[in-house]
């Protein structure tokens, strides 16, 4: 029988605190989130498991394919390769526009997904409401464009610059980081 009192709970806790959180706002078919990849990657190296990067989404209107990327996003979450199918969109923006839907599924089979079963996502939906409520949350706390952070309470809008935003990501999360208990 395993020890589950609040005590040896706690205990377990401090052994591993909670990462600080960054959500990206993100959009498949956005040129200037392709681009926030190398910040990401670069926070990733930095932070390891202190620093939670989570995957919000945020398809604009303007591009056609950006909410069928976002359903594949969540399938390819849902299959144990989120980010890795992220990037690899992201680092394609270009077929995806002109391809679309067929493309997102040949980059999962690329990734050794199961293709089959993204083309049946895709069909039935079946990630919808996961991407419709990441959109209502955003326009809820001013997001307009991506990409778009929030880390420590703060948004901070990657889709005018980037310029200057991994330094401030890495003040937030430098400081939330030493607020947690030891």
């Amino acid at each position: 029988m395993s020890d589950t009192s609040p005590a040896s709970a706690r205990a377990a806790q401090a052994a591993h605190p909670a990462p600080a959180v960054l959500d990206v706002w993100c959009e498949l078919q956005c040129p200037d989130c392709r681009t926030a990849l190398d910040d990401l990657r670069a926070l990733r190296e930095r932070y390891g498991d202190r620093l939670e990067l989570r995957l919000r989404h945020f398809p604009l209107e303007k591009h056609k394919h950006a909410f069928a990327a976002a359903q594949a996003a969540e399938e390819a979450l849902e299959q144990g390769k989120g980010w890795p199918y992220v990037e690899a969109v992201l680092g394609r923006v270009e077929e995806l526009d002109r391809e679309g839907e067929p493309f997102l599924i040949e980059v999962a089979r690329e990734l050794g997904l199961d293709a089959e079963e993204f083309d049946t996502a895709l069909i039935d939906g079946r990630h919808i409401l996961i991407v419709d409520a990441d959109q209502a949350e955003g326009k809820a706390i001013g997001v307009t464009g991506t990409p778009t952070y929030v880390i420590g309470g703060e948004r901070l809008d990657g889709g005018k610059s980037q310029e200057g935003l991994r330094e401030r990501i890495e003040e937030i999360a430098d400081r939330l980081l030493a607020e947690r208990p030891a």
